[in-house]
Formats: C-alpha cells, structure tokens, sequence
C-alpha cells in the first residue's frame, strides 16, 4: 500500500470473491476519496475487507466500514473483516456491540401478542421518563449550588412566550368556558326559583377546578407542542450534540428553563382566566336572570372562600411541571427525520392532557378526604 498519511482502497475482484485491501489513516480527514470509490462500486461477490495494513483508525472509519458493509447487505453481498488487531476490534466493540433491534411484526400477530407489545414498550417508556427525571433534578440541584449556571435570560424569554403571549387565547377560553357553565346552569336553576345559586356555581366550579384546568389543557397544546417541537428540531439538525461537544449540558440550557418558567406563569394564567370566567359567567347572569354585577359581586364575596382560590393557584406549578417535563422529554426522543416531529408533538400534547387531568383527580381525592 502507499503512503500511511491517507486512507487506500485497493480492490481485487473476481466472480467467487472481492478483495477490499485497505491501508493508511483511516481518520475522518482522509477518508474522501476512499467514501467516493465505495460510493461507485457495485460488489457481485462477497467481499473480505482486509485491514492489516491501516495504521490508524478512529470512528469515522469504522462508520465507513459498517454503513456500506450494511449497504452492500441489503443487496445480498456478504462481508467479512480480517487483519483488525485489539484497537480496531476494541473501538468497534464501543460503537457497535449493541446495536439497537426493532423485533418484527409477525405477519399475523394475536391481539395477545399486540397487547404485550404494547404493554412492553408503555412500561419501558415509563422507566426511560423516570430516568429523564432523575437527570433532570440532579442537574437541578446542581445550578442550585451552582447559581450562575441559571439562564435568567432564557426563563425571562420563555416566560414572555408561555405567559404574555398566551393572555389572548387564555381570555377567550376561560371567557367561554365561564359562557357554558353559566348558561347551561341557569337554565336548571330556574326550574327551582334559585337563580341565586348561580353566582356559588361559577365562582366555585370556576376558581377551583375548571380554569385550573382548562388553562393546563390550552397550555399543553400550545406551549407543550412548542417546547417538543423545539427541541425535536434542535436534535434533527444536530444542534444538541454540538452543545454537548462544547461542554454545556441540554438539561441547563434547554429544559430547566422552560420548566420555572411555565412554573411561573402558570399560577398567573389561572389568576387572569378566574377573572375571564367568572365575567362570563356575570354576563350570561345579567342575561338570563336579570342579575346585575353588583349583585353578583356581593353575592360572590359572601360565598367564594379564599381557599377555593388558593387551590386553584395551587395546581398551577404542578400542571405546569407536568407539561414542561413530558414536552422536552419528547423533544428528546425525536429522531433524524421530519415524521418524528409529528410524532412525538402529537405524543407529547396527548401525554401532558392526560397527566394533567390524572393530576387533578388525584388533588380532589386528596382535598375531599382533607375536607377542604
């Protein structure tokens, strides 16, 4: 072979067998016209790569070696290596030994089979969320410790985005959601002369369960979605291995951040979508039953208890916690392709929904058997 300052490729063939002889560095800097000669060979016997003769290897060159031995696998050509001495089997060992298998579908797989399979990959979902979490609090504690660590420009940026930017669709929302509930109560009310009762409806339902609630959902959907398709993006154009390789971690720089956000504005939302609802709950009163704001006012300053309000402002970082973590962690998931963004964000809308929902029901069992 020639000169070891670059990677060679000399290829003997015949109809029985192919001959690759490789010699020289094989490092990411030299390996352009070998990846060209590859890239035009068209094998028609199975090929042995001899590699006794290269004198310097790094993982670019083993990549070569694996992406068209795989390649010329799919068209039918076996390949062999020989001549890899204890530091080409070890560094191929480290990128290669456990390559990741989808087992495939039987052709005609049982509802038993369907189910065990699902119930696998759920279960080993669960794990990899549970150690994404446990990532994510030890990076906590540690810009705790560390405080310069804490992107401020980045919480401060994100809590416009999350918080500010969301006020228009919150309003509507919550406004309408304080429309249905007043109007559909009314209605039953009047049958029994308590036109009364409907300023206890809005203000309790209102505060404590539904704008909480809808303000998670309409959060999930909007700021969730955004978070996972963020960071998907970030990872399809491999923006995330590159902080990595400059020494700054994700979980500083992308998760935390849009989690104490949301955590901060949460509370705030739900503060302005009570207001939203609980005036559109007055209007539809003044509407229906005659009842003037004054009215309604001093009716609901009587019957509206502190800590129904306080329970509603109270879920908020729990929701908001809930959605941030399941957005990013789906973000992470998300592969080199375009579907995968789709994918996951549609994942991670439908996850956050369903926790957020799961949480809530788990605070009204706990608050009922608290009596509060």
């Amino acid at each position: 072979m020639q000169s070891s300052s670059r990677a060679t490729l000399e290829i003997v063939s015949d109809t029985s067998k192919t001959l690759f002889l490789c010699g020289g560095a094989w490092t990411l800097n030299t390996l352009t016209d070998v990846a060209i000669i590859l890239e035009s060979y068209h094998p028609i016997s199975p090929i042995t790569w001899d590699i006794t003769n290269v004198t310097e290897l790094d993982s670019a060159g083993v990549a070569l070696w694996h992406l068209y031995s795989r390649t010329f696998k799919k068209k039918g050509i076996i390949s062999e290596i020989i001549g890899a001495n204890d530091d080409h089997l070890r560094l191929y060992n480290l990128l290669y030994s456990h390559p990741y298998k989808e087992e495939p579908l039987p052709k005609n797989p049982s509802w038993l089979y369907m189910l065990g399979r699902e119930t696998h990959h759920t279960v080993q979902g669960i794990g990899h969320f549970l150690a994404f979490l446990g990532e994510a609090f030890v990076l906590f504690f540690y810009t705790l410790l560390h405080p310069s660590q804490i992107r401020y420009r980045s919480i401060v940026a994100h809590i416009y985005t999350t918080g500010t930017q969301a006020l228009p669709i919150i309003a509507v929302s919550a406004f309408l959601i304080g429309v249905v509930v007043a109007y559909q109560s009314v209605v039953q009310l009047q049958k029994f002369g308590a036109d009364i009762f409907i300023v206890d409806m809005i203000g309790i339902s209102l505060t404590r369960e539904l704008a909480p609630l809808i303000t998670a959902i309409v959060v999930a959907g909007r700021s969730g979605s955004a978070f996972t398709a963020q960071i998907g993006a970030m990872k399809m154009t491999q923006e995330i291995d590159a902080m990595k390789t400059m020494g700054f971690d994700p979980f500083i720089f992308l998760v935390w951040p849009r989690v104490i956000a949301l955590m901060i504005v949460m509370p705030l939302l739900i503060f302005f979508a009570d207001i939203l609802g609980i005036l559109g709950g007055m209007v539809i009163a003044q509407a229906q039953s005659h009842l003037s704001f004054t009215e309604f006012i001093h009716r609901l300053q009587g019957t509206l208890a502190l800590k129904h309000y306080l329970i509603g402002i109270l879920k908020g970082p729990f929701f908001a916690f809930l959605i941030a973590m399941v957005s990013t962690y789906r973000g992470f998931q998300v592969s080199s392709n375009t579907e995968s963004i789709g994918h996951y964000t549609t994942k991670s809308v439908v996850n956050a929904i369903f926790l957020v929902i799961a949480c809530d029901a788990l605070f009204s069992i706990l608050l009922t058997e608290l009596k509060l």
